[in-house]
């Protein structure tokens, strides 16, 4: 039985990876285009308060739902791109070959959290589906749909970071760690 060559054991991942890539860019955009519809939401409920002493009701309803699909697809996206939050400070102080078992530590946190995001987001949905939020007169369950597409998205980052980083594929750089370079004595005049 002949051993495959590293590169045909991750060209499966790496498509994979690239798919995620592209979903990825799509979640970030998103966010990016829900936090300019925010804060013309949010701007015209002002205007509309202040100048034309007509509110409209949907307008915070409809920041409030925006900012949770930004915030939960920002998230998705920092995992991502590990921008997440964590205890790097170990990294420092470790030796180099203990930098990618801490940062599968993280990843498996995150899995495990984005998995309750889903599980109890899901719930959520199911709960409140059937009631209707008054000022959109969407189903309720609209509210908590962010918080389920973000854990969704979130498990996928986390997994894909582990398996690329099992096929031995470099995902831990990390710029905060790299030598800082030199830099030329400033002359005073």
């Amino acid at each position: 039985m002949a051993t495959e060559p590293a590169s045909s054991k991750t060209l499966p991942m790496q498509r994979v990876s690239a798919a995620l890539s592209r979903v990825c860019d799509g979640a970030l955009y998103l966010a990016g285009i829900g936090l300019v519809a925010m804060t013309a939401l949010v701007a015209y409920q002002v205007f509309s308060r202040f100048v034309l002493n007509a509110s409209p009701s949907w307008t915070e309803t409809s920041a409030i739902m925006v900012m949770s699909w930004f915030i939960f697809l920002g998230a998705a996206v920092g995992v991502r791109e590990n921008f997440h939050m964590g205890f790097d400070v170990l990294l420092y102080v470790l030796p180099k070959g203990s930098k990618g078992a801490l940062r599968t530590i993280s990843d498996l946190v995150a899995f495990a959290f984005g998995i309750g995001m889903v599980w109890y987001g899901m719930k959520l949905v199911a709960l409140t589906w059937h009631s209707t939020i008054p000022a959109l007169g969407l189903p309720g369950g609209f509210d908590y749909l962010p918080l389920t597409v973000g854990g969704v998205l979130i498990s996928l980052f986390s997994l894909e970071r582990m398996l690329l980083r099992w096929a031995g594929v470099d995902v831990d750089k990390d710029i905060n760690l790299e030598a800082v370079p030199e830099m030329p004595a400033v002359q005073e005049a």
